[in-house]
């Protein structure tokens, strides 16, 4: 199921920030934009809209007082130049409130909010150690399931993530990664590789065979990882 979403805002400068962010989720799917609060009542009394992204300060009435109109509104992420209104509009059970210049960074821990709310059952995964990240690759942001990598190579300043079904080269290094990957799933056996632990499948000399390739373990990494790599065999 995805977010169906619109945008309200008289700004349009605003409204394509929010737009290029929005677009670059799959789970999102933008229905509409509206400059005008008027013609959003339009929108949402003819379309099913999921989330708003709303203006607080916008002519003939402003956001919070539109929310307020609204007999069943959908789900909402308020975003403004003004920060004194953050109290009130929590009180009207907004997802999150964005304070612009709305930064790539700050909208994407409201894109974590919007998907604890929308999928539920993603954060029972999580509790299971099924998590994912969301990486950048060219213009979008594509979701990486922990459970789907087999191993991460370092390309200088790039990585190139390795899938079951795909691979996906990203501007970041292995140290940056290693920060958001579960510590108990992964292992750095190189400077030039990290492997998911459970998709090892040999281990030969100073080699391990992840997705049908075998990697080298390096000098520095042989002790620690040899360790953890067979600790299922001494058990």
């Amino acid at each position: 199921m995805k977010i169906k979403t619109l945008i309200v805002d008289d700004e349009p400068m605003a409204i394509g920030v929010i737009k290029n962010y929005v677009e670059k989720f799959d789970d999102f799917e933008l229905v509409a934009t509206s400059e005008d609060p008027m013609e959003a009542f339009s929108i949402l009394k003819n379309e099913s809209i999921d989330l708003i992204f709303l203006d607080i300060n916008m002519p003939m009435i402003s956001g919070l007082e539109f929310l307020k109109s609204l007999h069943a509104p959908p789900s909402c992420v308020i975003t403004t130049a003004y920060r004194e209104y953050a109290v009130e509009s929590f009180e009207l059970d907004v997802l999150d409130y964005l304070v612009k210049p709305v930064s790539f960074t700050r909208f994407l821990k409201t894109v974590d909010k919007i998907n604890h709310h929308f999928y539920p059952e993603r954060q029972k995964e999580g509790a299971e150690g099924e998590d994912y990240i969301f990486i950048k690759v060219d213009k979008r942001m594509i979701r990486v399931e922990f459970s789907d990598i087999l191993y991460i190579e370092s390309l200088k300043d790039y990585i190139k993530i390795i899938t079951t079904s795909d691979s996906y080269i990203t501007h970041q290094n292995l140290v940056g990664i290693a920060k958001v990957l579960p510590e108990n799933r992964f292992l750095r056996i190189h400077r030039s590789y990290t492997v998911a632990i459970d998709k090892i499948t040999m281990l030969e000399g100073n080699c391990v065979e992840v997705g049908g390739k075998q990697l080298p373990i390096g000098r520095n990494f042989q002790t620690e990882a040899k360790k953890i790599i067979l600790k299922k065999s001494l058990e």
